[in-house]
């Protein structure tokens, strides 16, 4: 008797998460001010303050750190969503597009 499949917050994640460069301690040790633009780039090594798959690669605003975790701003559509996030799995923005 088949059950119901199983969906977990990493379901159909398997090329998603594979990256070739494992994390660093200077990328524990990143900071990050209020009002700056951020990539949200996930390590797939540390699984812990990971964003969740929809928000992989967007951009968003630093509003306040929470302990160790950044909280960050993003739009989903028309929404505004807000995610902690490690610094481990954040990117600074290079580029201001406007």
């Amino acid at each position: 008797m088949a059950g119901k499949k199983a969906r977990g917050k990493k379901a159909k994640t398997r090329h998603l998460l594979r990256r070739r460069r494992r994390a660093t301690v200077r990328d524990f040790l990143k900071s990050f001010s209020a009002g700056e633009r951020v990539v949200l780039n996930p390590q797939p090594s540390v699984p812990k303050g990971m964003p969740f798959r929809r928000f992989f690669g967007k951009i968003g605003e630093v509003v306040g750190k929470r302990g160790k975790a950044y909280e960050v701003k993003l739009m989903d559509g028309k929404k505004e969503k807000r995610q902690l996030v490690l610094p481990v799995h954040l990117k600074k923005l290079k580029t201001e597009k406007r």
